[in-house]
């Protein structure tokens, strides 16, 4: 009897065996508890920390430079910031408002204009990036009292229905028939194809260009 072990001593024994250091596989509950605490805290902290940072640094960008256009012949001179395309900048700066902005995404062609007689879309354009080139808007094209051949091609065939589109297809026709001035029904659609109306005058629009195609007036 005396030989046995006793249960109390035995209890104890088993206790502190479980509690030995040795005898723990991975992390504790508690060391498991304060590392996520900490890995928690982090990105908090971080975060914090760069707002803090970013109310110590000034803002700085790009402010107005001085542009000069060449515009219909003549020299316009603005202070533009260098992100303002030509469209912004013919509209807004010098109250050339023929070119439209209708989809600002260089793809109805509402907005076009000729830079050194090619035709661009003036809103796919930086204004800073126009300069020393010859810029020609709808407003440049037609006399004092007297329509410039495909403006007048558009009135006879009533080209047009709400307008927006029709400068862009003025200014689009007259690079084209520089380039195709005899163009046939077909090359017409092709050399257009840039340029849409949302109120499908094409009909009209592509009379107005034979018009002036049969006439041989693209210049």
């Amino acid at each position: 009897m005396d030989d046995l072990p006793d249960k109390h001593d035995k209890a104890n024994s088993n206790q502190s065996e479980s509690s030995s250091p040795q005898s723990k596989p991975g992390v504790s509950r508690r060391d498991f508890l304060k590392i996520s605490g900490v890995s928690a805290a982090v990105p908090l902290v971080s975060h914090a920390r760069s707002l803090a940072l970013a109310d110590e640094v000034a803002e700085h960008g790009p402010g107005k430079v001085p542009v000069t256009l060449n515009v219909n012949g003549k020299q316009l001179r603005a202070r533009l910031e260098p992100r303002i395309t030509l469209l912004d900048a013919l509209r807004d700066q010098f109250e050339l408002t023929g070119a439209k902005r209708v989809c600002d995404r260089g793809t109805c062609g509402a907005c076009t204009i000729h830079l050194d007689g090619k035709a661009v879309y003036s809103c796919s354009v930086l204004a800073i990036d126009a300069q020393n080139r010859q810029i020609t808007t709808i407003e440049g094209l037609s006399e004092p009292g007297k329509l410039h051949p495909i403006q007048q091609a558009f009135v006879d065939n009533d080209a047009q229905q709400c307008g927006f589109c029709t400068p862009g297809f003025v200014m689009a026709t007259k690079a084209f028939l520089d380039q195709h001035p005899h163009a046939t029904a077909d090359e017409i659609k092709t050399g257009l194809g840039g340029n849409f109306c949302r109120c499908g005058t094409y009909a009209g629009i592509k009379a107005a260009v034979m018009q002036v195609a049969k006439n041989g007036k693209g210049a």
